[in-house]
């Protein structure tokens, strides 16, 4: 078994579902008292948070390297980035680590494209909808249509995420508005939607929207214990 190096903390929320989600599915495939092989370097998510606001993305970009380098050198034969968002500074992971990343969008376009869809809603964190770094690989690589919500739902995902899903406060109020924005993307032909920030789907169980959701964090965790095992 490979070692799972992981750069977490984003929020740690999320990174425990990671975490559990990776041993539940080595253990499933290997029996017994199996579980994973896992390093995980976790950040002061108040540092991130601020240097996102701030724009600060190239000091975000070598927090990360550093984190990566730190994996790699104990041992990690694969990285991930338990986070959506914080891919946006990706590059500074693969240029600073000689060991292979596997890239949130990409595994999740992958799982996309599996399904047969072609145009898909993607929500998240104002910095994922809004840049490119995202919607351009699944455009690229794997010929989606990616719808993203409207500014006024924009500011709603990201006050949901900012001030509640990522301190562990998960409100029935808010999973209704969360789909309803579902059902908004799915009125513009949305196929599916990608639950693109790690936290959404503890808010948003896989069976209470109208169409497929895709749950990035299960995704992102099941190609890394493929790795894994490989």
């Amino acid at each position: 078994m490979k070692t799972i190096g992981m750069i977490g903390g984003m929020s740690w929320e999320s990174s425990k579902i990671y975490y559990q989600h990776i041993n539940e599915m080595v253990r499933e495939r290997l029996g017994g008292s199996h579980s994973a092989a896992s390093i995980l370097s976790s950040v002061d998510f108040e540092e991130i948070e601020r240097h996102s606001f701030s724009d600060n993305w190239e000091v975000i970009g070598t927090i990360m390297a550093e984190h990566a380098k730190k994996l790699e050198a104990a041992g990690a034969a694969v990285i991930i980035l338990c986070t959506n968002t914080i891919h946006l500074v990706s590059d500074a992971i693969t240029q600073a680590t000689s060991i292979p990343f596997l890239h949130i969008a990409q595994v999740t376009g992958a799982a996309i494209q599996e399904r047969g869809l072609k145009k898909i809603a993607l929500l998240g964190t104002k910095f994922t909808m809004e840049n490119d770094f995202y919607t351009k690989k699944l455009e690229d690589d794997f010929g989606l249509e990616v719808l993203i919500p409207d500014a006024g739902d924009r500011e709603i995902l990201q006050s949901i995420i900012y001030d509640e899903l990522v301190k562990g406060t998960f409100t029935e109020k808010s999973k209704n508005i969360c789909l309803g924005i579902i059902e908004k993307m799915k009125g513009l032909g949305a196929e599916g939607a990608i639950l693109g920030c790690t936290e959404l789907p503890i808010l948003i169980p896989d069976s209470e929207a109208s169409i497929p959701t895709f749950d990035t964090t299960k995704i992102h965790a099941k190609k890394a214990v493929d790795f894994a095992l490989s």
